[in-house]
């Protein structure tokens, strides 16, 4: 018997070989769709012709706007909610939680593919599931033909030994696993987690560490489905879904690497990048303004338990304000029924609905120049809705710790932790899920129109590369620039999800007020960047924004897996610093000549790019797969599908 990783992605693969690196074709069993994400899918399959789905379960999630705070808002989620009824995918509606926390809780099968359209789709391998964070337009396209395309990732196998020590969390494991590997040591892997340290974690803390497989830039993250995992279905009442999944004792993989976790520590991820990781002694002390609990990575009944225990008894300290964001409508019920909500709120926390909430910067955006603790999963700078903000990324118990000093605190000085009991069950009212039937017709193509909002627009389409190209530097940065830097959050950006033209304004605003205006100056536009560029989320338009910009082409020293996907989607050559050194040779407001371009993008051999300034040869390199060169080389994905469609038609006309 094989890697987990291995039985998935074999009983999946549809086209392409199992070597490292190279492309394959899976087919994914469920997609999950999200409110800010989502809708772009929905527009971009209308747009790619599709006539009905091709995935057996597609469910979309209201999580991210609950609040609806303006009808643009609303507009997006009648669209989600409306195509959803046309194909016949399920709805999660506003208040029913976050998708990764109720997906994982209603709709994971250990064994099956999953694609989304988050980057922490990735959570669902807390139970024996393939899924990974996808942008957009690969999610429309595997929705409409029932496909999914990634490079075959390295299997490196984490080989836990021991167990946590008292106050020491699952948050704590995937922090000091930042702490080493960084925030692009994942690159091109998935970790599979193995050893006689699993069965110490429950799926909650599971769930916790695959999330953030995200941040730490891996393909995915995958756990053994066992009688730990078992016993979770049952709780929730889903035992008829559970299915062993295991790694054979002879297993191949890439890379083992070994992770005693009694040797791990309470730790704090410092401002502003998750891998900022200090054990909490260098931080105790630390005045807070906030304190969040919650977010997909710690919405769990155990989270939530873990803080109510803590706070039982106490206040929250008056110089602060305390936030807990559960994970789901059933994760609230369960608070209810066993007596949480009481105590959270005579502690003077203030409890929000199950949403997304805080972490995209979509409330509680905290003052200038203040500092919040959280227990989310990023900290970019700005993710916080607030462009100077100062994020502390920590566990639930150093959350409610602090939340009851007033500054950052180690909960080992609370004496002995409190034991986490399992509610009575975790069985929840169907209330918030639309079960929408796939379309009648005997052809299978959807009836009732999705009705669009007035704001949304038409999804642009991408524009060929030309052979020859001269390309104007407007911008150069530096290494790790998130998808929040390139299109940030907040709530005046993301009511613009679906009008693409108008959050392409938006573009760099914190790194640079003037990048939109002066990109619209110049025909072809190229980006200099650093070090995996990109990270962070899926949001699709850091690609699409650049693209109704100019910008032609990015010149990195490395990028981010689902960021180049999404570039290579809509049209954008991200070409790749050969050596990284030329980074050094390359100014913003250069000019740059790129000769022989589709030739060279169609042999897959490197190039060189003329810098017309100082008239210096940089190489660079175009790392695709023979399918994406030919995405690219179409002008994106919609492009090429138009393009096919034409030549449909006219071979049609010509017989």
């Amino acid at each position: 018997m094989t890697s987990i990783t291995r039985q998935i992605i074999g009983s999946h693969l549809l086209a392409g070989a199992e070597i490292t690196g190279e492309a394959i074709q899976l087919r994914p069993d469920q997609v999950l769709l999200q409110d800010t994400n989502g809708p772009m899918s929905f527009l971009q399959l209308e747009a790619l012709g599709s006539p009905r789905l091709r995935v057996p379960r597609v469910v979309a999630y209201v999580d991210h706007n609950v609040q609806q705070v303006d009808c643009r808002n609303s507009d997006d989620h009648r669209y989600l909610e409306t195509a959803s009824a046309r194909y016949g995918a399920i709805v999660s509606k506003a208040g029913n939680g976050i998708c990764h926390q109720v997906h994982l809780e209603t709709f994971s099968v250990p064994g099956e593919v999953l694609v989304g359209t988050d980057s922490h789709t990735v959570l669902c391998g807390a139970v024996g599931m393939l899924a990974f964070g996808a942008g957009s337009m690969e999610v429309a396209v595997a929705m409409g033909t029932g496909a999914y395309w990634l490079a075959m990732p390295r299997i490196v196998r984490i080989w836990l030994t021991g167990s946590l020590r008292p106050w020491v969390t699952a948050k704590d494991v995937v922090l000091e696993l930042l702490r080493r590997f960084s925030v692009h040591g994942g690159r091109g892997k998935v970790f599979e987690f193995d050893g006689p340290g699993v069965a110490a974690l429950t799926v909650p803390q599971r769930a916790t560490i695959a999330n953030m497989g995200a941040e730490l830039g891996l393909t995915t993250t995958v756990f053994p489905s066992d009688a730990v995992t078992r016993a979770y279905f049952e709780l929730l009442g889903r035992e008829a879904e559970w299915r062993p999944v295991r790694a054979g004792a002879d297993a191949a993989y890439d890379e083992t690497i070994e992770l005693d976790l009694s040797s791990i520590g309470v730790l704090v991820a410092l401002p502003s990048s998750p891998d900022r990781v200090v054990p909490i002694e260098e931080a105790v002390g630390t005045p807070l303004d906030q304190v969040i609990v919650g977010s997909c990575t710690n919405g769990s009944w155990e989270d939530m338990y873990t803080v109510a225990r803590i706070m039982r008894g106490k206040q929250v300290h008056p110089a602060l304000s305390a936030v807990l964001f559960p994970g789901s409508r059933r994760v609230m019920e369960a608070m209810a029924r066993e007596g949480l909500t009481a105590d959270l709120l005579t502690a003077g926390i203030q409890i929000a609905g199950a949403s997304c909430g805080a972490c995209p910067g979509l409330s509680h955006v905290p003052a200038s120049g203040t500092r919040s603790l959280r227990t989310f999963n990023r900290n970019f700078p700005g993710r916080s809705g607030t462009r100077d903000d100062a994020v502390y990324l920590c566990s639930p118990a150093v959350a409610a710790a602090s939340a009851i000093a007033g500054a950052i605190a180690d909960p080992r000085e609370l004496g002995a932790p409190p034991d986490v009991v399992p509610p009575g069950s975790l069985r929840s009212s169907p209330a918030g899920l639309v079960h929408n039937a796939a379309p009648g017709a005997a052809s299978g193509e959807p009836t009732a129109p999705a009705i669009r909002g007035p704001h949304m627009q038409p999804v642009p389409i991408g524009q060929a590369p030309e052979d020859e190209l001269i390309v104007h530097v407007v911008l150069k940065v530096a290494d790790n620039i998130s998808t929040d830097h390139i299109s940030p959050v907040g709530v005046e950006a993301l009511l613009l999800r679906t009008n693409i033209p108008a959050i392409a304004a938006h573009s760099f605003k914190y790194l640079d007020p003037t990048f939109a205006t002066r990109a619209k100056a110049h025909p072809n536009n190229a980006i200099v960047a650093g070090a995996h560029y990109g990270q962070g989320s899926s949001r699709e338009t850091a690609a699409s924004g650049l693209m109704v910009l100019g910008v032609r082409v990015i010149l990195a020293r490395s990028f981010a897996r689902i960021h180049q996907a999404n570039l290579v989607n809509w049209g954008i050559v991200p070409l790749q610093l050969e050596p990284p050194a030329g980074y050094d040779a390359l100014e913003q407001g250069d000019e740059l000549q790129i000769t022989g371009l589709r030739g060279l993008l169609a042999s897959g051999k490197p190039l060189t790019v003329v810098n017309l300034r100082t008239g210096a040869a940089i190489d660079v390199a175009c790392a695709l797969s023979p399918r994406e060169r030919d995405i690219v080389l179409a002008g994106g994905v919609l492009a090429q599908a138009r393009a096919a469609v034409a030549h449909a038609v006219q071979t049609a006309a010509d017989s």
